[in-house]
């Protein structure tokens, strides 16, 4: 995908996806929800892939929607403005559901629907200097499809100021807000995004990928469902080759077998 909108690069267990749309921003359009869908359906059947980092080129991350695609939108008909929705929604669950963890480079602005790829993403680490605002309000729509990602992320008070205001926030109001995890020093987002990549190296690959189904499955489960639900996840997990394998290194005081030549 090296001349594409998008560029991945994979390097042993380590994905990397980059908007390559730098002259617009890294602005989406129909053909960029597309081929990151695409992508990421090849990607879930890739048994080495263990964390992927999403990015943009040049100074953005993504800048929302491409504004050519969105006058053709204003022409459209409501069936096809649905259909073209559901790709944007279908999009942010498949990524939201992706087994493996992605995580956020920001690098620059991420503003309306960008700010939805930030959310959807398991972890978010941005520079200072980065720019997000949820600007769907100021030309008069709202942030739909990103909505229950940003809203399940920083809480429904804070999304009920940020939706309505589209105020626009660096990264460390973004990090006090609760949207991103990190936010650094420019200087520092490349080592601080590898100390985290690295991290999620040491862990077990089916550990980590159970965890994340834990917290986007739980939180909607009633007491009677996530009781149970909880109980079974732990004593299968226990007794599955990469349980067995863990707590013998840990009691045999060895680094596990996923380990071996990450560090």
């Amino acid at each position: 995908m090296t001349d594409s909108l998008l560029h991945y690069d994979q390097q042993g267990a380590v994905g990397r996806i980059t908007f390559n749309r730098p002259d617009i921003h890294n602005a989406f359009n129909a053909a960029v929800i597309d081929e990151m869908a695409a992508l990421f359906t090849e990607l879930a059947d890739d048994s080495d892939l263990r964390v992927v980092v999403l990015t943009g080129a040049g100074k953005s991350f993504c800048a929302g929607a491409d504004l050519n695609w969105m006058r053709s939108v204003v022409d459209q008909t409501y069936e096809q403005n649905l259909a073209e929705s559901n790709r944007l929604a279908d999009l942010f669950y498949q990524m939201h559901t992706f087994p493996r963890p992605i995580i956020a480079r920001v690098n620059g602005a991420a503003i309306g629907g960008g700010t939805g790829f930030v959310a959807v993403c398991d972890i978010a680490i941005a520079a200072e200097s980065a720019k997000f605002s949820f600007s769907e309000v100021k030309i008069g729509v709202v942030p739909a499809c990103i909505g229950p990602y940003v809203i399940q992320k920083i809480g429904e008070g804070k999304a009920r100021e940020l939706f309505m205001t589209g105020e626009r926030m660096d990264g460390r109001r973004a990090h006090d807000v609760g949207l991103v995890n990190r936010a650094v020093p420019d200087a520092d987002l490349d080592s601080t995004v590898d100390a985290i990549v690295n991290s999620l190296l040491s862990s077990g690959p089916e550990a980590v990928a159970t965890a994340k189904r834990l917290i986007n499955e739980v939180p909607g489960m009633p007491a009677e469902e996530f009781r149970p639900y909880t109980a079974e996840m732990i004593a299968k997990i226990r007794l599955s080759p990469e349980g067995q394998e863990g707590m013998a290194a840990f009691l045999e005081k060895r680094k596990p077998s996923w380990v071996s030549g990450n560090e």
